[in-house]
């Protein structure tokens, strides 16, 4: 290889091998090409834009200069160069036609960026090999490459886009050079950052971490890669704390305002989109200030990159985990890269630059430094050039000049040859761009979508300290956007290393979880992620944590005391089995078998004055109807059904009447008797037997038809009271038609109330006949108990006021039984002298 200088520069080489011209500029600006049928266009940072600080950061920095040299970008070069040998020594791509480039130094810089591409666009400038020779072919090429910066790119593609000449970039990933109706004629080999930002949010969200920090670059790479981070993070329930621009230019105070923000930040993970001289100047600072325990989550630019490891000298990013471009190999190109020898022989000054700086010596060592002999030899140094752990991207390199070429292997239709007269223009070479489809010599494929990006795949990169000091990069998963959400991002069982040495994934998170049984309620003025854990209302629940809303249970069922389950409410109905039933039931049938035996007696002594006397029929009758008084309670308990609730109340109804209408009867029957004895009284045959018997039997059909009118409009029915109790059911009969249950206790009413009336006046009359006394008793028990009734029976709550209807019907019918038949009962069995006809027709004051 020969190297052939131009303009100011003062040697010159020449040999049989392939020509190279170099022109040199001022400092900031080189190219050099290599003569070639077609040429190739290559832009690199050859030189870095650097801001010079004094006193270690804390002053006003210097204006921006072009001071140091880039060695990584001499990296991407050489892999440029490295694929162009390989297609002009194949034989099946481009068959005899030799690919030759050119290439400028930008310095970081767009401007001089935007000012290579726009020369390497015009084809029209001459490059001297000497003041008088001219090289052989003109400056015009095909398709640009190398450009790494975003931001470069986006105003180098607006630039060369009317152009239709194709640039394409091995290292930006701005999601914003997608679009094609901006930047027609770009295309990358590298991922876009809108693929990168969702898999960082996603990667963010697998541990938890739902409170973050974010620092990013405040250029286009920085803030349109953060913008769709944030927009992810926010879909995937992830806040950030704060979100912060930085750049190396910015002056001292922005950079301590920043590290102010994070040492009083309670996130504890921080999530960067940040160029790597950017990120070394922020560790830098936080180091002096001593902050330290922070999670870290980059972005390719930075976790795959030695420099950024080689400046963590205060292990500020230890555990650091990011995405990084799938580990790649390309054989063969190590071996290229290691021959620099070449390249010193130009005498051009930056290759005497590059030289001195990757051997650490000078070829005029003025200060007993190290001198250069010329013939060092890589095999012993370890620097960053010599370092391949960006091996994936120098195969992005490697692979955008396989692309071009392969597009216009198709131009020229190449097969063992290639039609060279075929009228060559950039657009051509864009549109063959759009639809290449092939595979490296690696096996991999390669082809651009219709927005000009490749295929989406990252490896999830740990940075893990070995015990020498040095820090592994070790690959603990991958991400392919290609496959379904659920299934892109996949980690492996791998152990990872956290922040601060941890064994336990660091937890970044505003508020505690919300268990179960709980609901989230926002911070007023914070975000989503900030929020108190409120309970569940009673019959609310929430079997989730971190639950916005409770549930409301369904209508049968009620939450349970963690207000993590719904239950079957309890179900509430006065039953046999509790207490209270049962001493109900106890007293039903006592009363019953009281009645019983009182009847027993009767009937026995049934020929006896006392029983002859006072109306042995209606006696019997008022017996029999207060034994179904009694039983008639017994259906008041027990689960309601249909049948039990139209008969409990109309049992109820039609019982009393017939009693109380056996109690009437016998009341008249004494008014009757009483005016009988009076002279010339005939009253006792319009009230006779037959009579006595009609007219209960009229009071009785008067309630059944009530009853039947009730049941036929609107029966009562069983229902579920569940308004009284939220937390239980209470089984209950509705009435159906409110006004036929009161129609039914309104008649009872009426009946006992004209009772208690006609047996208050008959209470005076001769003591044979003072069973009226016994009849007042009883009523007025009877009227005090059902009035009393009234106010209990609403204000008792479930199955209290079933048991209190349920003693408002014993206690009156034990007050008709003990005030009427007791007595009698105590003169038959313990006062036979007192059961006699000439006792009872006595004037004496005896009491019956």
């Amino acid at each position: 290889m020969s190297v052939l200088l131009s303009g100011n520069c003062h040697s010159q080489a020449h040999t049989n091998d392939d020509n190279i011209c170099f022109k040199r500029g001022d400092q900031r600006s080189f190219s050099f090409l290599k003569d070639g049928e077609l040429l190739l266009g290559g832009i690199f940072s050859f030189h870095d834009s650097w801001i010079i600080r004094q006193n270690n950061y804390t002053q006003k920095p210097l204006p921006l200069q072009c001071v140091s040299l880039n060695i990584r970008n001499f990296q991407f070069a050489q892999a440029m160069l490295f694929a162009i040998a390989e297609i002009n020594n194949s034989s099946d791509l481009l068959p005899g036609v030799s690919l030759g480039y050119k290439m400028y130094d930008s310095c970081g810089s767009t401007p001089h960026g935007v000012a290579g591409a726009l020369a390497l666009a015009n084809g029209n400038e001459a490059t001297f090999v000497s003041s008088e020779t001219l090289c052989t072919r003109s400056a015009q090429v095909q398709a640009i490459l190398g450009v790494s910066a975003s931001s470069m790119s986006m105003a180098i593609a607006t630039v060369i886009g009317p152009f239709h000449l194709p640039l394409i970039s091995h290292f930006a990933t701005c999601a914003c050079l997608s679009d094609k109706a901006k930047y027609p004629s770009f295309f990358r080999t590298i991922p876009s950052d809108l693929y990168q930002s969702r898999a960082l949010a996603q990667l963010v969200r697998h541990f938890g971490w739902t409170w973050v920090g974010a620092i990013r670059t405040n250029d286009d790479y920085g803030n349109n890669g953060m913008a769709t981070f944030t927009e992810t993070a926010n879909e995937l329930g992830i806040c950030l704390e704060y979100s912060v621009p930085f750049i190396s230019t910015d002056p001292p105070e922005k950079l301590l305002s920043i590290v102010n923000i994070i040492k009083q930040s309670t996130s504890k993970v921080i999530v960067t989109f940040m160029q790597p001289k950017d990120i070394i100047i922020l560790i830098r600072a936080l180091s002096e200030h001593n902050v330290t325990g922070h999670q870290w989550v980059g972005t390719e630019a930075w976790i795959f990159d030695s420099k950024t490891v080689a400046m963590n000298k205060h292990h500020i990013l230890d555990g650091a985990i990011g995405l990084s471009i799938p580990e790649a190999h390309v054989r063969g190109i190590q071996d290229f890269m290691m021959d620099v020898k070449p390249l010193n022989s130009s005498g051009n000054q930056l290759f005497t630059n590059f030289w001195e700086a990757l051997f650490n010596c000078e070829f005029n060592s003025k200060n007993n430094h190290k001198r250069c002999t010329g013939a060092e030899d890589l095999s012993d140094v370890h620097n960053s050039f010599t370092d391949m752990s960006l091996m994936p991207i120098l195969n992005n390199v490697y692979k955008g000049v396989y692309a071009v070429a392969h597009a216009l292997h198709k131009i020229f239709k190449c097969n063992k040859t290639c039609d060279t007269n075929v009228t060559l223009d950039p657009s051509m070479t864009l549109q063959h761009l759009k639809n290449i489809r092939f595979q490296t010599k690696e096996g991999e494929e390669v082809y651009f979508n219709e927005k000009g990006d490749p295929a989406a795949k990252y490896e999830i990169i740990n940075w893990q300290p070995t015990a020498q000091g040095t820090v592994e990069f070790v690959t603990v998963g991958l991400y392919d956007a290609s496959l379904p959400v659920d299934r892109q991002l996949k980690l492996q069982n791998t152990s990872l290393f956290w922040a601060q040495n941890s064994k336990q994934v660091p937890e970044s998170i505003c508020s505690k979880p919300c268990l179960p049984g709980t609901r989230k309620v926002l911070q007023k003025g914070k975000p989503v992620c900030c929020f108190d854990c409120t309970p569940c209302a009673e019959g609310e629940i929430s079997n989730t944590t971190d639950s916005i809303t409770c549930i409301q249970c369904p209508t049968d069922f009620w939450s349970n005391a963690q207000r993590v389950a719904c239950v079957k409410k309890e179900t509430e109905f006065l039953s046999y089995e509790e207490i209270m039933g049962a001493l109900l039931t106890a007293a039903s049938l006592l009363g019953t078998c009281m009645t019983c035996v009182v009847a027993w007696i009767f009937l026995k002594y049934r020929k006896t004055p006392i029983v002859r006397a006072n109306n042995s029929e209606l006696s019997f009758l008022l017996l029999f109807s207060l034994s179904l008084c009694f039983l008639c309670s017994l259906t008041f308990i027990g689960r309601p059904s249909e049948w039990s609730c139209m008969l409990r109340h109309t049992a109820f109804g039609i019982t009393f009447v017939l009693c109380i209408s056996c109690v009437l009867g016998k009341t008249i029957v004494v008014l009757m008797a009483f005016r009988a004895t009076l002279p010339g009284s005939n009253v006792m045959k319009w009230f006779g037997p037959l009579q006595q018997r009609l007219s209960v039997v009229a009071f009785t059909l008067v309630q059944v038809l009530i009853c039947v009118l009730w049941l036929t409009i609107s029966p009562p029915f069983p229902s579920k009271n569940l308004k009284q109790f939220t937390y239980k059911i209470i089984m209950e009969c509705a009435m159906g038609s409110a006004i036929g249950f009161w129609a039914v206790l309104g008649y009872i009413g009426l009946l006992a109330v004209l009772c208690f009336v006609l047996a208050f006046f008959a209470r005076k009359l001769p003591d044979n006949f003072n069973e009226a006394k016994f009849i007042t008793f009883s009523m007025l028990i009877f009227c005090t108990v059902w009035i009393t009734f009234i106010p209990a029976y609403v204000s008792s709550p479930g199955k209290f006021s079933v048991a209190v209807e349920i003693f408002a019907i014993l206690a009156s019918s034990y007050g008709l039984l003990f005030c009427i038949f007791i007595p009698k009962c105590y003169i038959i069995l313990l006062k036979p002298e007192k059961n006699s006809k000439k006792y009872l027709m006595s004037k004496g004051n005896h009491k019956i």
